[in-house]
């Protein structure tokens, strides 16, 4: 099977997050990576999570427990991820001699936009529906999730979207509301189900939290703690996700 476009794409832009994926190969461990690295045990996570979110299934697996604490170790896809990235190392230096003028890869790099929203999961567009001048675009997430986002007409023909048309779903950790499973959820609302993976407290602020969904992929979501205190939150539990259709921005390969 091969790559998703996607994956394949943020693997020729982010390279020095590719790498992490070498270190966590010889170390069998995401702390000792994170080191090797020389980047935070925070910065490893958010890297592997957006990896991940990209891909089908996950790169990296981890596991709980045991002497040490547990480890980590790449997945089939994972280390073809790897084979990928040597490649496109070795092709490097062909793509910056073809280069005519350093303002080319400049250009290049301008359109290449980061973005600053934490969540950002890959799927499809699996069917879509006219509301006067909106769109409701429903997506499919892999091991069959599915979630709603709308978006001007416009947008849906600037965007070239059909059946099929891989995206990147991107929602702000802000926008996601946390509630009970045993809640329904609010009207027209995109709902998804997962386990928190991990809480990591700041001071004076919200409490960012890690949810981890039956298809392997990842959200953070914002959290107050005494919101989490009242719901009875913590780490291994169920928990459901929120968010309004309105509130998913959609992007598409260039």
């Amino acid at each position: 099977m091969p790559l998703p476009t996607l994956l394949t794409q943020h693997i020729a832009r982010r390279p020095q997050r590719i790498a992490l994926l070498q270190h966590i190969a010889e170390q069998g461990s995401i702390t000792r990576a994170a080191k090797s690295a020389g980047i935070s045990y925070k910065a490893a996570w958010d890297a592997i999570d957006e990896l991940n979110n990209l891909a089908q299934t996950p790169l990296v697996e981890r596991s709980i427990g045991g002497k040490g604490g547990g480890g980590a170790r790449l997945s089939d896809v994972g280390e073809r991820v790897m084979r990928l990235y040597q490649r496109l190392q070795s092709l490097q230096s062909q793509v910056l001699e073809a280069a005519e003028d350093s303002s080319d890869l400049d250009l290049l790099g301008r359109l290449m936009l980061r973005t600053s929203a934490r969540n950002q999961l890959h799927g499809s567009v699996k069917a879509i529906h006219s509301h006067g001048h909106n769109d409701l675009i429903q997506l499919e997430l892999p091991g069959g999730l599915t979630l709603n986002a709308q978006i001007t007409h416009d947008s849906t023909q600037r965007l070239e979207l059909s059946t099929g048309t891989p995206v990147v779903a991107l929602i702000k950790a802000g926008w996601l509301q946390l509630t009970r499973t045993d809640q329904p959820a609010l009207p027209e609302y995109n709902q998804l189900r997962g386990h928190i993976e991990q809480i990591l407290h700041a001071h004076d602020s919200p409490s960012e939290v890690r949810i981890s969904l039956p298809s392997g992929q990842t959200l953070c979501a914002l959290s107050e703690p005494q919101h989490l205190e009242t719901l009875q939150m913590k780490t291994g539990s169920e928990v459901n996700v929120q968010f309004s259709p309105t509130q998913v921005l959609l992007g598409t390969p260039l």
